[in-house]
């Protein structure tokens, strides 16, 4: 299930909710019991698995053209 970032305007608490998608856009209150909260933009990582590793050499960008 996901996890949703909250903020509380009031206290300034960041905190999470586990919710399902189709409630993402709910409210939430916060631990403290403020109710003027704010949902987080967050970024999502996304790892292939059985994706092929490329090859690194050396340098600041991995392959070696810079310098």
């Amino acid at each position: 299930m996901p996890r949703y970032e909250f903020r509380c305007r009031s206290c300034g608490d960041t905190f999470e909710v586990e919710r399902p998608m189709s409630e993402a856009s709910q409210p939430a209150a916060c631990p403290e019991g403020h109710d003027d909260t704010v949902k987080l933009l967050t970024t999502a990582s996304v790892v292939k698995v059985g994706a092929p590793q490329q090859g690194g050499g050396g340098g600041c960008c991995g392959g070696g053209c810079c310098g």
